[in-house]
């Protein structure tokens, strides 16, 4: 019987252990990719985080009231690239942004406001952040108030819109049509 050897485990480059760091060296600092130097990964504009690491334009759609199509006419009021990341602006940009969001409903045509006649006022109003849920339940709790349908289907949890209810909106464990008991 011939006796095998042993063949030495060949140690990969990466699987070598690396070099203990000596403790009177400090550690280098993590390295960056290139277009992540001055990048904010959160700007702030009415009140609210916008992701720094997404464009303009989609940043501005986290607000409240503001859609793609508004964000993209934001962005063209305050002489800003929508397709560059909200975190690569200047702060000069950013103040641009805000001050155009602050007083966007002048800015536009009545045609483009997310309220364009006020119930009370009869002026057109463009609502974002909080002032959109405000002035919603403020438009439901007025319609309870006058007791209009609309208002009762508020109150009674159902279907508002005229969507059929015989088969979905259901709460809890009915399933099935009940027949009449013959």
């Amino acid at each position: 019987m011939e006796k095998q050897q042993a063949k030495p485990d060949k140690v990969k480059p990466e699987q070598a252990k690396p070099d203990k760091a000596k403790p009177d060296q400090p550690k280098p600092a993590p390295v960056k990719a290139e277009g992540e130097k001055d990048l904010k990964y959160f700007v702030r504009v009415r009140n609210t985080d916008l992701d720094g690491t997404k464009s303009v334009h989609i940043s501005l759609t986290k607000i409240e009231g503001i859609g793609r199509t508004t964000a993209r006419v934001i962005a063209r009021l305050a002489n800003v690239d929508p397709l560059v990341l909200m975190g690569k602006i200047s702060d000069e940009e950013a103040d641009r942004l805000r001050k155009v969001v602050e007083a966007y409903g002048p800015q536009v045509p009545r045609w483009m406001l997310n309220r364009p006649a006020d119930v009370y006022t009869g002026e057109g109003k463009h609502l974002m952040g909080t002032d959109v849920d405000i002035t919603r339940e403020d438009d439901v709790n007025r319609m309870r108030k006058i007791r209009c349908y609309r208002g009762i289907r508020h109150e009674t949890g159902q279907k508002v819109r005229g969507q059929r209810t015989k088969s979905t909106g259901r709460t809890g464990t009915t399933v099935g049509v009940r027949r009449k008991k013959e």
